[in-house]
């Protein structure tokens, strides 16, 4: 038993490589079919109230389901999980494509797609967070979450690219077969070659019910000082990013112009940033205390906010967009690695689960409070404050006892 966890453990580096190289694949093709599913209910409809039915349909299964995955992903075999989640999206993507091919091309069908895609992506966020210390030594976690960031923004940087093309040369059908053949690929590989040991919870037989395993999990997060307040920065600062992620297109249409190329620019500049940023965390690994590190970030993040509220000038704009983004990994590197070092293997999930019900609701509650502000007041003022409030916020961070106590390096 020893000798098979201490020989897996020596594999790190090939199972990481298979691991980040399957979830890129699958990642790929998910987001091809993402970005042709918006622009086809964009151009075809043209309509904001279809685009915004569209974003609900992506945001809330995720949010349903985000405590009853972390169970999961605390009491079955995560890497089954994964390959599920995988499979259920690619199924639901084949039929798409055959109901396409026979000419059911209602808009609804994709309302429904990007619903099935959200309760996957629900199922496998908690365990992807829940993995990693499975199979990367503790001490590696930064490195390679800093590495997967980059990846991640590659593909977001890559795949609107690409998508854009295939829609000009092929038809929905082919995008959607794409994407079937990528996630077979990562399943593939992820069930011939990534061998995982069992984590402990997963080996037992479960006695008790969902419920109480959830409950056990918000127990678990109620008795660690250190989490409530991580959840509750976390959470106040969803909120006040909205303006930032959301309403910048409409702020840069409105002030700067609606040249289609501006928009391009801000989410490729943003982009190239994040990749910057997760190269950054990999290679410098952030201060000794993962909280000074997340709190640089919020500060950065804050300036950045409050910068893109008030320059004057689109290039100066654009060059705080890309600093934005570099700053983005240097936040979400080290808070992912705090909570998979200090949390016990047999919570991770349910953890992980908690997190992705704040990130699915704190950012659209924002929304639901600045979006009608941005009719009211120029969406300018919105930036310069919530910057404001972000920066105050990142002080607020680097001063509380328990969250720096928390970020020191455990060894």
């Amino acid at each position: 038993m020893n000798s098979a966890t201490h020989n897996d453990k020596s594999n790190w580096y090939k199972n990481i490589v298979l691991f980040l190289s399957s979830q890129a694949i699958s990642l790929f093709g998910s987001s091809l079919v993402q970005y042709a599913m918006m622009w086809y209910i964009t151009l075809s409809t043209e309509s904001g109230v279809m685009m915004t039915i569209y974003i609900i349909c992506g945001f809330i299964p995720t949010f349903i389901l985000s405590p009853v995955a972390g169970v999961w992903a605390d009491r079955y075999n995560r890497k089954m999980l994964i390959v599920l989640s995988d499979g259920l999206i690619a199924l639901a993507t084949l039929i798409l494509a055959i109901l396409f091919l026979m000419g059911f091309d209602d808009i609804w069908l994709l309302f429904l797609m990007a619903a099935i895609r959200a309760f996957g992506t629900g199922i496998q966020t908690p365990a992807v967070g829940a993995i990693l210390p499975q199979i990367v030594p503790k001490n590696k976690l930064t490195k390679v979450n800093g590495i997967n960031g980059s990846i991640q923004a590659i593909i977001m940087f890559v795949s609107p690219l690409v998508s854009a093309a295939l829609l000009g040369m092929a038809t929905m059908e082919i995008i959607f077969f794409i994407d079937v053949v990528t996630a077979a690929i990562a399943i593939g590989t992820l069930l011939i070659f990534l061998k995982i040991p069992l984590h402990e919870k997963a080996k037992d037989k479960q006695t008790t019910s969902y419920l109480s395993d959830f409950k056990l999990g918000l127990q678990y997060v109620n008795s660690h000082d250190f989490l409530k307040k991580f959840f509750l920065f976390f959470a106040l600062f969803m909120v006040l990013m909205a303006p930032a992620s959301f309403l910048t297109p409409l702020q840069v249409a409105r002030s700067f112009g609606d040249d289609v190329w501006r928009l391009t620019a801000i989410e490729i500049v943003f982009s190239i940033g994040m990749m910057a940023g997760g190269a950054i965390i990999a290679s410098w690994g952030g201060f000794s205390n993962k909280v000074k590190t997340m709190g640089f970030a919020t500060v950065i993040m804050g300036v950045c906010t409050f910068a893109l509220g008030s320059v004057p000038n689109f290039w100066i704009y654009l060059f705080f967009m890309g600093v934005f983004g570099v700053a983005m990994p240097i936040l979400n590197t080290p808070a992912t690695v705090l909570l998979q070092e200090k949390i016990e293997e047999d919570y991770l999930g349910r953890v992980f689960g908690v997190m992705g019900m704040i990130s699915t609701s704190m950012m659209p509650i924002g929304m639901l409070i600045f979006g009608p502000l941005a009719d009211m007041v120029k969406i300018e003022w919105l930036l310069i404050g919530t910057g404001a409030f972000i920066m105050c916020l990142s002080l607020l961070l680097v001063k509380n006892h328990v969250l720096i106590e928390a970020g020191k390096s455990s060894g």
